[in-house]
């Protein structure tokens, strides 16, 4: 049980750096058009909440449940001179938005360092506990 807080956080950071990959991901393929025209499509990842029962008290971690496609609407871009373009002179590009993306970047950081502060915090409380048994 003393080890409990120091595994709610852990899953939190876990998470958080997983968000913080699929970030970089959707990023890294703003641009990206396979070679048959299809646009890389925003990926965004769901989590779950995990009670652990075992114990007095309840906890709830937190896990990646599964990531999904964000399915909103293919940006256009007129250009047509490029061969995948269509009739109109429109080619379809990703559905990733670099400014939202940030955005979601920099609340995955933060949630990831207050999940670091909620874990040094746990752990110098069981230090300093150790410290009063030893007297």
């Amino acid at each position: 049980m003393l080890f409990k807080g120091l595994e709610v956080a852990q899953t939190g950071l876990s998470v958080q750096k997983y968000r913080m990959d699929i970030i970089s991901s959707n990023l890294a393929n703003a641009n990206s058009v396979d070679d048959a025209g299809n646009p890389y499509r925003r990926k965004i990842p769901v989590f779950e909440e995990i009670v652990d029962n075992q114990g007095s008290l309840p906890l709830s971690k937190v896990a990646i449940k599964k990531v999904m496609q964000d399915n909103t609407p293919y940006k256009l871009k007129f250009d047509p001179t490029n061969p995948l373009a269509d009739k109109k002179g429109y080619v379809k590009m990703p559905n990733v938005d670099p400014m939202r993306e940030m955005v979601d970047m920099i609340s995955a950081t933060r949630t990831y360092e207050a999940n670091l502060t909620a874990f040094n915090t746990h752990k110098e409380m069981l230090l300093k506990s150790i410290d009063i048994i030893k007297v």
